[in-house]
């Protein structure tokens, strides 16, 4: 697959991250996606500095038996404040002599990138994974210290302390409120009414936001004829992010890894080189959200025109008359020629050849073997 093949051309993406939209929305746009970004939830970086910094230097001064570090940009964040204040260096050193467990393997790259390896990773990217391992291994008399992840302390802290530990919180940021409602709002509707060819989400939180959103429309049941009709891909960067998703009976694209990397790859494959195409005398046709591509390259479809044309793809080669042409066409004209006019328009748009007229009887999109 050329790297560089806009295989994206015509599709209409959401993104509802904040932490790395930009990244993750260039990746899809360098293969030719348009992309919405409004992000579900916001990020309150250093809520409490001054509580963050001292917590560290109580650690620098004892050191915790061990570290539970449950998010990448949460360490790192950690690590930049403290060297704004003058003990970095100070902090990674004293954290070269501690138990290190890693809730997954962002928090894992972030340990790496600092230069310390964790004594163990949650393969799985669930809390409840380190609770068992470190209760079943005895944490009675230790000091743990816990960096949360933005939705704050998900029973870790309970439990550890519960077993007889003495815990430290380290709280670096903290999910908030999306810093567009409006925006959300919007891209909820949207997708609601088809008008997107995916969704995707890089964190659980995020998501279950969005859903929230979803919800107060009414809108999950459209969301699940859309996804049985191959209309719309819910995508999750990994397992965990997926979970809100499951719950509400989708079955989300995850890639392997749970890397934005990977997530993108995932998405160019799914909806581009192996997205459904029908083989016109054109060349390879695919329905997108709100376009018409043939050979990954948009035409110029109007809705109407689209909305036709997704009637003749349902059973390409299949006949389908002038009234059931103007039963999906805007408006309630019941004018023969009203359909006419619209398969004329198609035909300007996607080659004169793509849809054929059957003799009192209507119209049919063509297949390559009638070429």
């Amino acid at each position: 697959m050329n790297a560089l093949r806009p295989v994206l051309a015509g599709t209409s993406m959401l993104v509802t991250a904040q932490r790395r939209a930009e990244e993750l929305a260039g990746a899809l746009q360098r293969r030719g996606a348009c992309v919405t970004t409004a992000s579900s939830l916001g990020v309150e970086s250093h809520i409490d500095e001054a509580g963050l910094l001292a917590a560290t230097r109580r650690l620098l001064d004892s050191p915790p038996d061990v570290l539970v570090v449950t998010t990448g940009i949460g360490f790192r964040g950690w690590l930049d404040t403290a060297e704004a204040s003058g003990f970095g260096h100070e902090l990674v050193e004293a954290l070269g002599r501690t138990r290190i467990v890693a809730r997954g393997p962002k928090a894992r790259g972030a340990l790496q990138a600092a230069g310390l390896t964790p004594d163990w990773v949650a393969e799985s990217e669930t809390s409840a994974e380190i609770v068992t391992l470190l209760l079943t291994e005895g944490v009675d008399g230790l000091h743990v210290a816990v960096q949360h992840h933005g939705a704050g302390d998900d029973g870790i802290e309970t439990a550890l302390r519960g077993a007889g530990a003495t815990t430290t919180t380290l709280v670096v940021y903290r999910w908030g409120p999306p810093p567009d409602p409006a925006a959300v709002d919007r891209s909820a509707q949207v997708a609601v009414a088809g008008g997107y060819d995916a969704v995707v989400f890089t964190s659980s939180p995020g998501a279950s936001a969005w859903f929230e959103v979803v919800d107060a429309h009414g809108g999950v049941d459209a969301l699940h004829e859309l996804v049985a009709a191959r209309r719309l891909t819910l995508a999750a960067v990994g397992p965990v992010t997926a979970d809100p998703l499951v719950a509400r009976g989708f079955g989300p694209l995850v890639p392997e890894r749970s890397r934005l990397g990977a997530l993108v790859r995932e998405l160019i494959v799914h909806l581009g080189e192996d997205a459904t195409a029908i083989q016109v005398p054109e060349g390879s046709l695919r329905l997108r959200a709100t376009s018409v591509t043939l050979d990954h390259e948009v035409q110029p479809v109007s809705p109407s025109g689209l909305a036709v044309l997704r009637l003749l793809a349902e059973k390409p080669g299949s006949v389908y008359s002038r009234e059931q042409l103007l039963a999906v066409l805007p408006g309630d004209s019941r004018d023969p020629h009203t359909a006419e006019m619209a398969v004329a328009r198609l035909r300007e748009a996607v080659g004169r050849s793509t849809i054929r007229t059957v003799v009192k009887r209507g119209y049919r999109l063509a297949v390559e073997e009638d070429a």
